[in-house]
């Protein structure tokens, strides 16, 4: 095999280790590491959880004095501060490798270039940009926070075959069948936050937790200027066992406020004039709580809003090979919308599959 393949495969094998933390470590990145002597594998590692080792320590501890002089294959650039871990730069100096090969630079500022100028400097040969491609696809929730300020927003739903995701009267449940569900439950127990519009919690009366659950408990949230959240709704009601948060405008009276808080559930005053600045400031605020990945499950109001300022990220569809037809059942996605067909988001990076009866769409918007 020669040296660039031999490159290429190693750092996919570090990326595919990096993968196993989702849902783990964020809003820290995803990173895995390989330590090879030629083909040879002899230490591996990925970040387990947040606050755990960084996946360059695992490596090392695993290829022992067997590290001096062999090369360290990493997904991201490694750290060089003290953070809740110490820095990574000085157990790979220590170790005495003879080459770094890191696909992507860390914009995080306390890196950003940092700790491949630092082992350079120490004579350490550092190569950069392989498979970089890949590595910044793998943590791009994580660099849209970095760059943003903003979490990464994942939409979702179910709709029929002629595009509706409830009946005249509102009527949705269930679209999709079980299979399709599960997907659902098993994101969910992987994001920060759950968000859906006050219209969908007042129809659908959902729980938004991830049933079994998943390596995270998302923050549910609802976004509801007036503070209409039903105080018999299922969200309320478990409130003091699943974190809820009710995204209210500035209108709302302190009576109103006290209603949900004494119920258990947190209120987040979000400011603006119009419900498009109300829902920037919620994601100003999420972000600022260092929120990475954020499902939105609807409705349609809040989905199409979304789109219309360009904050729809990733997209999860279930289609289900139902037709119930009517002018007012609702269509996934409202808002203002596109006025020509060559404006239309494409996706990138989709995938279709076939889940029992229905058809699993999962890409990402391109930019």
């Amino acid at each position: 095999m020669e040296d660039r393949d031999l490159d290429v495969w190693h750092m996919q094998r570090a990326l595919h280790l990096a993968a196993g933390g989702q849902g783990h470590v964020e809003p820290n990145p995803m990173v895995g590491c390989v330590i090879a002597r030629g083909a040879e594998i002899i230490g591996e590692g990925w970040h387990r959880k947040f606050g755990g080792p960084h996946a360059e320590i695992e490596a090392l501890e695993i290829a022992g004095d067997r590290a001096e002089g062999a090369t360290m294959y990493v997904t991201l650039e490694p750290c060089c501060h003290h953070g809740k871990t110490p820095p990574c730069t000085k157990a790979i100096l220590d170790a005495g490798l003879g080459r770094v090969v890191v696909a992507m630079r860390d914009p995080f500022p306390e890196v950003d270039g940092g700790g491949i100028g630092e082992l350079r400097d120490r004579g350490v040969p550092v190569e950069t940009g392989l498979l970089e491609v890949e590595a910044r696809n793998l943590n791009a929730p994580y660099l849209k926070l970095l760059k943003t300020g903003r979490p990464w927003i994942i939409a979702k739903w179910a709709m029929t075959l002629d595009g509706k995701i409830a009946s005249r009267t509102g009527a949705g449940r269930w679209i999709s069948n079980s299979e399709s569900r599960q997907i659902v439950h098993a994101i969910r127990g992987r994001v920060d936050g759950i968000l859906v519009g006050r219209e969908t919690a007042r129809r659908d009366d959902p729980m938004l937790t991830a049933r079994p659950p998943g390596p995270r408990t998302a923050l549910r949230i609802v976004a509801d200027t007036h503070a209409t959240l039903a105080t018999e709704s299922l969200l309320v009601q478990t409130a003091r066992e699943f974190p809820v948060l009710v995204a209210i405008g500035p209108s709302v009276t302190d009576t109103g406020r006290r209603r949900l808080t004494d119920l258990g559930c947190e209120v987040l005053v979000c400011a603006g004039d119009t419900p498009d600045e109300r829902l920037g400031s919620l994601l100003d605020q999420l972000g600022e709580r260092r929120l990475t990945n954020l499902l939105v499950e609807g409705g349609a109001r809040l989905l199409g809003s979304l789109l219309d300022m360009g904050q729809i990220d990733e997209v999860h569809v279930f289609v289900a090979p139902k037709l119930i037809g009517g002018a007012e059942a609702l269509s996934p996605i409202a808002g203002e919308g596109i006025e020509q067909m060559p404006q239309a988001l494409l996706l990138d990076a989709h995938e279709f599959r076939q889940v029992g009866s229905d058809l699993y769409l999962h890409g990402r918007v391109r930019r």
